[in-house]
């Protein structure tokens, strides 16, 4: 039997994770999942490819609010904070979105931490981020993630991996949303239609990963692994793959231990 054994949102992008027993499905995404990102001074995203230190923001939820941690300090954001600043063009990837900025005090905090200029914006529920209408089934909309709003991996697939490591490596350095149980090393990446309890999903692409999974998520310092041992397996076309993006097509809950049907 497949099984559901890990919900996770990341409601920075590139920040630290939060585990959750169940979670909302939207359009866009796991409910709160990347729906704010830092920005430079030019609008243009940040993320622990350039910028490791921000794997040592953790966040947790209290509340209404979610509490962000880095090192000693702490700062809390309101889930549902109306944002003060003005709205702006951002750019993340190829694509220009409309943010808006959260606060002041918020782009402050953040700036002293990074040690560079930086603002928090928050990517509002109503404004438009298509998927690639390539791999789009009913026009989706994608929040502030990469490209697709959904990403699992099987547990078997980084069992296999580590296997093939001289130091194992956790799961968060691939940030799924979706963790599963069950099932051989990979086999989600030819997953089609499957559902989780009443939730329906589609795979529609393996996703290409980056530099990002070399950097420890619990000090911030950047490796070689695991990315050299999956150039020796898992790569094809000069992309090296790990994980399969999803797209929603209900929208109801998903709960820890859903049993995962493949259509």
């Amino acid at each position: 039997m497949l099984q559901l054994s890990e919900i996770w949102i990341y409601p920075i992008k590139s920040m630290g994770g939060i585990r959750l027993k169940n979670a909302k499905v939207a359009e866009k995404g796991l409910e709160n999942d990347r729906r704010w990102m830092l920005v430079d001074e030019q609008n243009i995203f940040i993320t622990q490819r350039v910028h490791p230190i921000m794997a040592l923001f953790k966040l947790s939820r209290k509340n209404e609010n979610f509490i962000i941690r880095f090192k000693e300090d702490s700062i809390e954001l309101p889930i549902s904070f109306v944002a003060e600043g003005p709205e702006m063009k951002t750019t993340i990837w190829d694509d220009e979105v409309l943010t808006r900025e959260v606060g002041a005090r918020f782009s402050k905090w953040f700036s002293e931490k990074m040690d560079i200029a930086c603002k928090l914006v928050v990517f509002p529920e109503s404004n438009k981020r298509p998927v690639d209408a390539k791999y789009s089934i009913n026009s989706e909309q994608v929040s502030l993630s990469d490209g697709y709003p959904i990403l699992i991996i099987g547990q078997s697939s980084l069992d296999d991996l580590n296997s093939r490591l001289d130091s194992p490596v956790p799961m968060n350095r691939f940030r799924p949303n979706l963790v599963f149980l069950g099932g051989q090393p990979c086999e989600e990446d030819a997953w089609k239609y499957f559902s989780i309890g009443s939730n329906k999903f589609a795979g529609v692409k393996p996703c290409s990963r980056c530099i990002l999974t070399t950097v420890d998520q619990e000090t911030g310092k950047q490796g070689k692994e695991p990315l050299s041992t999956l150039a020796t397996y898992r790569k094809r076309e000069n992309k090296i793959y790990f994980g399969q993006n999803v797209l929603a097509i209900d929208k109801n809950e998903i709960h820890e231990g859903d049993e995962i049907r493949l259509a």
